[in-house]
């Protein structure tokens, strides 16, 4: 199984747009020791030629444009990109969707009950793109155990019901529903290793903390490094929490649940869709060498992975 990081940002990128914090001026002028990185995503293959998009970030043409297995050129019109799976309905995981819009056949796409309403109702992509390619739905299970998409050869994934927010257009976003965002465990089927995905993570909850025990690739949040990061930045008047994202730091925080798993020493620690304000995007920072301390690694775009 080969798993690869097209977007390793959390929403706007790094730099955003229209921000000028320290990490952001400090990378546009090179006076910051840190590499841009485009909005969050990664793709997943079981033979290097098929891949399932794991959201479809605004980003996704430069993302493809990077990556050239993913615009293999077999034919007059082509694309690596077989499938596409969302783990919740945020616009920084589903406005690429009408990127792809000139596909010649529906685009299979996986996604939970809630998060197709979601798309259908409150943001209604699948309106909007069935007068181009339209969509072919799958629903994710979340009870029925593990699932397989044939264009995923030789790997099973599992859906987790995480405790998150529902996007902030959702008639719902303060009153969540189970389905609004999920994590994954991709399994290789030959070898029996395990990747953990969830890039928005509010809660350690008992089966979000024994999927990562199981787990021999842990892709977990790393948006914000304390809870109160964008209140002190004067960006924002949420914190973390609010956002629906566990701080690296604090107790409870991403740090000491990864360190929790100490019987897992050989398992890979990763920390994605980080935010940019976020210190650790600078590589220099003494939080930077926190992690490397504590054996954490932080992705970046183009990072790849074969379990």
């Amino acid at each position: 199984m080969k798993i690869k990081v097209l977007g390793s940002s959390a929403g706007g990128g790094f730099p955003q747009w229209n921000c000028n914090c320290r990490n952001c001026d400090g990378v546009r002028r090179g006076t910051l020791e840190a590499t841009p990185r485009t909005q969050s995503s990664i793709i997943v293959s079981g033979n290097g030629e098929e891949w399932l998009l794991v959201n479809a970030s605004p980003d996704i043409l430069a993302q493809i444009a990077a990556h050239p297995e993913l615009q293999p050129a077999r034919r007059q019109r082509d694309s690596g990109i077989a499938a596409v799976l969302v783990i919740d309905a945020q616009i920084d995981h589903t406005t690429g969707l009408l990127m792809l819009r000139e596909r010649d056949t529906p685009l299979p796409l996986y996604a939970t009950d809630v998060v197709w309403r979601e798309l259908t109702d409150s943001f209604p992509l699948t309106s909007i793109l069935s007068h181009y390619c339209a969509l072919e739905r799958h629903t994710i299970p979340l009870y029925g155990g593990s699932f397989v998409i044939p264009e995923l050869r030789g790997v099973s994934i599992e859906a987790l019901a995480l405790s998150s927010k529902a996007p902030p257009y959702s008639s719902h976003r303060n009153c969540g529903k189970v389905g609004d965002n999920i994590g994954l465990v991709f399994t290789e089927l030959a070898s029996g290793k395990r990747a953990f995905y969830a890039p928005g993570l509010g809660e350690i909850e008992p089966h979000v903390l024994a999927a990562m025990q199981q787990a021999d690739l842990i892709l977990v949040d790393g948006t914000c490094w304390s809870n109160d990061e964008m209140i002190r930045l004067g960006l924002s008047k949420k914190s973390a929490a609010d956002m629906g994202h566990l701080a690296q730091t604090g107790a409870g925080g991403m740090i000491e649940v990864l360190d929790s798993l100490a019987d897992r020493k050989d398992a890979r620690k990763v920390l994605i869709h980080i935010n940019n304000t976020n210190p650790i995007l600078d590589e220099d920072s003494p939080e930077r060498r926190l992690l490397i301390e504590h054996g954490i690694e932080v992705a970046y775009d183009g990072m790849a992975f074969e379990l």
